[in-house]
């Protein structure tokens, strides 16, 4: 496997692959989950581990740890620890979210995902293993998302996802059913004007009902050039 390093800003590098790299949408639900300096956090199939990288490179979380199913991506975000002095802040499990016992229960203030967006035999499918798990529901359905989600939270504590619009009922249906009460939605476009490309939304354990729908994010102002909101979300990354 070919790794190459992709600094993200404030001194943190990234450790990717040809095939586990990172997008927008990683980018986007980091910035949305926004979690406190004190939250003890866990991102569900992270990849090459881009989501806690990007909240330690903003001095969020105390602690964080990122469960992934492919031992290969595992490797490159235990790179990515050593290569920026992360041991005590970021804890990598290879392991399978349907298994959630291998963390301890109830032990999380925050739990996020970006998940794979297509049902299993839905579009087309991707050539390779690792694609193919992170673009379609072959290892997991989002109901086994909101089940490990609602296992690893505290009370109060909140699950955060970046999905599909079509997408978005079962979603929100999901996260209830699960007792991770819908709490805010925002959903993201390309350029003012457009339909989303993304939806965001965020449930609370043991949260009353009623939701906060936010403002859209706007990523460019003219389909290139990006919006202050957009730069702040990319941060040093965009200037390196």
């Amino acid at each position: 496997m070919m790794m190459n390093c992709e600094p993200l800003g404030n001194g943190i590098t990234a450790v990717l692959s040809d095939v586990h790299r990172f997008g927008t949408d990683a980018f986007v639900l980091a910035y949305f989950s926004n979690p406190k300096q004190k939250d003890i956090a866990c991102d569900l199939g992270s990849g090459c581990g881009i989501i806690p990288l990007l909240w330690i490179r903003e001095s969020r979380c105390l602690r964080v740890t990122a469960l992934e199913i492919q031992p290969d991506a595992c490797e490159l975000m235990r790179k990515a620890a050593e290569l920026n002095g992360l041991h005590k802040r970021l804890e990598v499990v290879n392991g399978d979210l349907r298994d959630i016992s291998v963390l301890p229960p109830a032990s999380c203030d925050l739990v996020t995902m970006n998940p794979p967006y297509k049902a299993p035999l839905a579009g087309i499918q991707s050539a390779d293993d690792a694609s193919l798990i992170a673009r379609h529901e072959v290892t997991c359905r989002f109901s086994d998302v909101a089940e490990a989600a609602k296992r690893l939270l505290r009370f109060g504590g909140r699950f955060c996802v970046c999905h599909r619009p079509e997408r978005l009922a079962d979603v929100v249906c999901s996260m209830r059913e699960h007792g991770l009460e819908p709490k805010r939605l925002r959903t993201v476009v390309h350029q003012k004007g457009r339909e989303p490309m993304l939806i965001l939304a965020e449930g609370r354990k043991g949260g009353r009902p009623g939701m906060i729908i936010e403002p859209e994010l706007v990523m460019t102002t003219d389909g290139t050039e990006l919006t202050k909101e957009a730069l702040t979300i990319y941060g040093s990354y965009r200037n390196k």
